[in-house]
Order: structure tokens, then C-alpha cells, then sequence
């Protein structure tokens, strides 16, 4: 059975950094692409970034582009979200998740395996 555990939350003032860290275990972590998901307090969860299971490719919505930064080290089995620039509306739990497709995909029903979250608190 997969298990994905987040770290690295917290409360950050507007313009700060925080990185975060994911967790895979019970699996071979490299036969997994990778994403980021958040969700805001009465918001749907939403898609955040992704990362190929090599890591060579990435992608990232809109709004955090030019900010955030995903990356994975397979030999220590995490994938990680670096947060620059942040903004009061990053403010969400974040979530990492894994998937078996070979693409990179946006859609939260695409991924099989989620971990428990972590709240990212950005103060203005």
C-alpha cells in the first residue's frame, strides 16, 4: 500500500518562502508522476503543479508559475514544492499525490494515491 506523507507547512509572512516535502513509501517511488493539489478553506481542491516520474518534465498551473518549483530526488523516494513569492492567497492545505499515468495530468481523479496534507498559512 502507498503512503505519501507532506512536511514542511507553516505560517509565512506575504513575500516569503516554505518549502515542502513528500514522502513515498510501500512502492517503487520512480514509477510515479507526481503533483501538488491545494485546497482552500470553502474552495474545490485544485491542481497545483506535476513532475514526471524522471523528473525531466514539469508543469504548473497558472497562478503560481514563475513562483513555484517542483522537484523530486527518486533516490530518496520525495518530491518536493518550493514556494517563492508568496501571496495571502496561497493560503490552503496542500496535498501531494501519485499517479500511474506517464503523463502529466491536472485532474484530481487521475491520481491514485493521496497523502493527508499540510497547511500553508501566508499572513499579509
Amino acid at each position: 500500500q502507498v503512503q505519501l506523507v507532506e512536511s514542511g507547512g507553516g505560517l509565512v509572512q506575504a513575500g516569503g518562502s516554505l518549502r515542502l516535502s513528500c514522502a513515498l513509501s510501500g512502492r517503487t517511488f520512480s514509477r510515479y508522476t507526481m503533483g501538488w493539489f491545494r485546497q482552500a478553506p470553502g474552495k474545490e481542491r485544485e491542481f497545483v503543479a506535476a513532475i514526471s516520474r524522471s523528473g525531466g518534465s514539469t508543469y504548473y498551473a497558472d497562478s503560481v508559475k514563475g513562483r513555484f518549483t517542483i522537484s523530486r530526488d527518486n533516490a530518496k523516494n520525495t518530491v518536493y514544492l518550493q514556494m517563492n513569492s508568496l501571496k495571502p492567497e496561497d493560503t490552503a492545505v496542500y496535498y501531494c499525490a501519485a499517479s500511474s499515468d506517464s503523463s502529466l495530468r491536472v485532474a484530481l481523479t487521475m491520481y491514485d494515491y493521496w497523502g493527508q496534507g499540510t497547511q500553508v498559512t501566508v499572513a499579509s
